[in-house]
């Protein structure tokens, strides 16, 4: 089966991207196929013994099946929680789609069948004073999973994240319904307007499985991969 790399995103920040790669990724590993995850760029770290750590992109890497390097997962790190081209802009970097691609592109040749390319935050989450991260996307030509987080908002910010994807002449993929908000009011009507709403083939939905053992792996069992032909 040749190799398939797509470009994950969330409705906005905390949608559960990184969750839902990890579950995709385990996912494809129950179906034996060979994967891989990369996160070019993270802000929100620590330091650990071998450098700056971005807590998702150790979650990925922990969930792929293929070896990297940390720094080929994640290239760009940045410590402070904040936007990532202003985190980049204080350590005196300017990050660029062409750039990020490069990286990607080199660590894509590792043999692997199935991989995802995670973003920040959303579709618009900029990467300098005139690129988005829907520019890395849009660089790579890659098809495009949405992590819809399950919360109030969460249609217009669907829908509005869907027609910017279009917009930009990306093929969705997919899309992932994440319960993130187990409070949410009218959760399952809210869930029926976007299944009726969105065209775009449903991967499925993920339950609240906060604190529970596993989490990623039981996701896993939620959702179907996206097409590989």
């Amino acid at each position: 089966m040749a190799n398939k790399t797509f470009f994950i995103t969330g409705t906005d920040t905390d949608a559960g991207k990184t969750f839902v790669s990890a579950a995709l990724l385990h996912k494809a590993n129950a179906e034996g196929l060979r994967s891989l995850a990369l996160k070019p760029v993270a802000s929100g770290s620590e330091m650990h013994e071998g450098g700056l750590r971005n807590s998702d992109a150790l979650i990925l890497q922990e969930s792929m099946s293929e070896s990297l390097d940390y720094d080929q997962l994640n290239p760009f790190t940045f410590e402070p929680a904040i936007a990532p081209h202003i985190a980049a802009e204080q350590a005196g970097l300017r990050l660029t789609a062409s750039r990020l691609a490069g990286f990607c592109r080199g660590a894509l040749f590792t043999p692997h069948d199935f991989s995802l390319i995670e973003g920040a935050g959303g579709w618009r989450v900029p990467l300098n004073e005139r690129e988005d991260f829907s520019d890395l996307a849009k660089e790579m030509n890659l098809p495009v999973i949405l992590v819809v987080g399950l919360r109030l908002g969460c249609i217009n910010h669907a829908l509005l994240s869907l027609e910017a994807i279009t917009r930009d002449g990306l093929q969705v993929a997919g899309w992932v319904a994440n319960h993130v908000d187990p409070n949410m009011s009218c959760m399952e009507e809210n869930l029926a307007t976007l299944q009726r709403r969105v065209s775009a083939p449903y991967l499925g939905f993920v339950p609240n499985l906060a604190g529970q053992a596993d989490a990623m792996k039981k996701a896993a069992e939620y959702l179907d991969l996206p097409g590989l032909r």
